[in-house]
């Protein structure tokens, strides 16, 4: 009987299937490492939600192994859960120069800074934790200081790409460095972990620096103000916005309280080049005329309490769109946020302005790899097995094909789902099992504990409405001491509304009748027949299904 050889665990705890909170986990032996740490924003299904961060079951149940977590870049999908992590199990952290930055700021938000042990890598640096060795790789992307990973293990090597695209005219700092990557090819790849987000779109990613010259052609024709919204750790795409105000003259508040943090900390570290004069506080900015100034905000996904939403609707304390302003939306929407994003942009035009996005003109480029550079990270590397993450199913599901395409056979490319336990050597290769991976849902300060029949009740809420029922009765012979009062919220009923809520509470009285003939005396028994009962009442005359809620007084 052959022994199983020794291997190389791969779990990924987030990012497959989905768009955001990206974390896996590798694992030999004693020692666990961890890359990358995100958060993902909910889509409309999460009622009231905030953010959503990953399950760390399997990190609190090992914690001892976890030797440190290496983060790529500083996006909230791969940095936005640390503080979450960072309160139950406190390891070392290791990312660049500005990804450290972002980083600390976020500690420092939520207490933690004091205890945080955080460590700076280069790029070309190789550092040691536990069996395995790390070595720091340039990769370019929309946030300058990112990095693939090489993880060498006892087994072999892994190749994680983090997000990347091939870009060899970055707005900042050096391109990806194609020749480390292509000696690690020669040497071996055992696997190959790598960014499916642009999978489906052909060709090449166009540079980050194509969108200077549209910047320019925007500022120099616009009259008057000009509003660039944008993702806020999108370093770049601020500089072409700072660097097209200084063209012509104008100078540039900041509105969104990320937006001010991320330059603050750019600036501070060096990765924004500022002119001592450009800024102007957001508080300020009637002081200048509307051909004066540039305002670069937050708000490019249509998030209801960003600065960009409240602009839209008139309800922003310093800014108020009108007629002759420039919206310029500098991103791409998030899958499942097109909606609130259209939103955005019509009542934004409703209220007089020219809103320029990438439909209309190319105002954004995408900081993730399409089909030819994926086509040649694969043959660079040349990896024995592939793992595809950062994507839905379809893109996982694409980007094996296209592996195959390159090369891969078919039975060494794995579409995991979250929690699926994969072990690799160089001679095996196998989804083993599983380990908790679900989501866990951020609702102002609580953390996991609004769970699905809280959504489901919020749900219900917002489509249905809510009947609250009030009774006052006397203590022991459940005699009514006077009418029952419904109050209906949001409930949408029929056009003779008063002649209904007579019907309905003679409904509630009739059940309270019922209930006395029984002869008991138990109030949630009471409670439990008056909403089956008036829910039946009122899904007959208007075919709604509202909360009913039935409150009990006794005196």
């Amino acid at each position: 009987m052959n022994k199983k050889p020794k291997t190389l665990k791969v779990i990924p705890l987030g990012g497959l299937h989905e768009i955001g909170k990206n974390i896996t986990v590798f694992e030999y032996g004693g020692d666990i490492i961890i890359v990358d740490c995100g958060m993902a924003f909910p889509g409309d299904d999460l009622l009231g939600i905030d953010y959503v961060i990953p399950d760390f079951t399997y990190l609190k149940n090992n914690k001892e192994k976890i030797r440190g977590i290496v983060i790529t870049h500083g996006h909230e999908d791969h940095i936005g859960s640390l503080p979450y992590l960072l309160k139950e199990i406190n390891v070392p952290i290791y990312a660049t120069c500005l990804t450290l930055g972002l980083i600390r700021g976020k500690l420092e938000e939520h207490k933690l800074l004091k205890n945080a042990q955080l460590n700076t890598i280069k790029a070309g640096e190789l550092f040691t934790l536990g069996l395995f060795r790390v070595e720091a790789i340039r990769v370019t992307h929309s946030i300058p200081d990112c990095l693939a990973l090489a993880i060498y293990s006892p087994v072999g090597t892994v190749l994680h790409t983090g997000d990347f695209k091939v870009d060899y005219t970055p707005i900042q700092g050096e391109a990806m460095d194609m020749a480390r990557l292509a000696e690690l090819g020669k040497k071996g790849v055992l696997m190959l972990v790598c960014d499916s987000t642009n999978v489906e779109r052909s060709g090449y990613t166009i540079s980050e620096r194509s969108i200077g010259a549209t910047f320019d052609s925007i500022f120099m024709n616009a009259t008057g103000r000009i509003l660039v919204a944008s993702f806020a750790s999108n370093v770049h795409r601020i500089q072409q916005a700072f660097d097209a105000a200084i063209k012509v003259g104008r100078k540039v508040a900041l509105c969104g309280r990320s937006m001010e943090n991320v330059v603050g900390i750019a600036i501070e570290l060096g990765y924004l080049r500022v002119p001592d004069d450009l800024l102007v506080d957001i508080n300020k900015i009637k002081k200048y005329t509307n051909d004066q100034i540039v305002i670069v905000t937050t708000g490019s996904q249509g998030e209801p309490m960003a600065a960009l939403s409240r602009i839209a609707v008139g309800e922003h304390r310093n800014v108020q769109i009108t007629p002759g302003d420039t919206v310029v939306i500098s991103a791409s929407p998030i899958p499942g946020n097109e909606k609130t994003v259209s939103n955005v942009i019509n009542n934004l035009m409703a209220r007089g302005a020219e809103v320029i996005y990438n439909d209309l003109m190319d105002v954004h480029v995408s900081g993730h790899a399409c089909q030819e550079e994926l086509k040649l990270i694969q043959c660079l590397i040349k990896p024995k097995y592939f793992m595809p993450v950062h994507g839905e199913y379809r893109h996982l599901l694409h980007h094996g094909v296209l592996a195959v395409g390159t090369g891969v056979e078919m039975e060494n490319v794995f579409i995991l789902d979250n929690g699926d336990v994969l072990e690799i050597s160089p001679t095996y290769g196998k989804v083993t099992g599983t380990v908790p991976a679900g989501r866990v849902l951020i609702d102002g300060l609580g953390v996991g504990d609004v769970g699905n029949l809280v959504l489901k009740d919020r749900k219900h809420l917002s489509e249905d409405g809510l009947i609250i029922v009030t009774l006052t009765m006397q203590k022991g012979s459940n005699k009514l001491l006077s009418e029952p009062d419904l109050t209906s919220r949001g409930f949408v009923y029929v056009k003779d509304s008063e002649d209904l809520m007579v019907l309905a509470k003679g409904a509630v009285r009739s059940t309270i009748s019922a209930y006395n003939r029984k002869g008991k005396d138990d109030k949630n028994i009471l409670r439990n027949m008056i909403r089956d009962d008036l829910k039946d009442f009122v899904y007959a005359k208007t075919k709604r299904r509202p909360m009913i809620i039935p409150v009990i007084t006794e005196v």
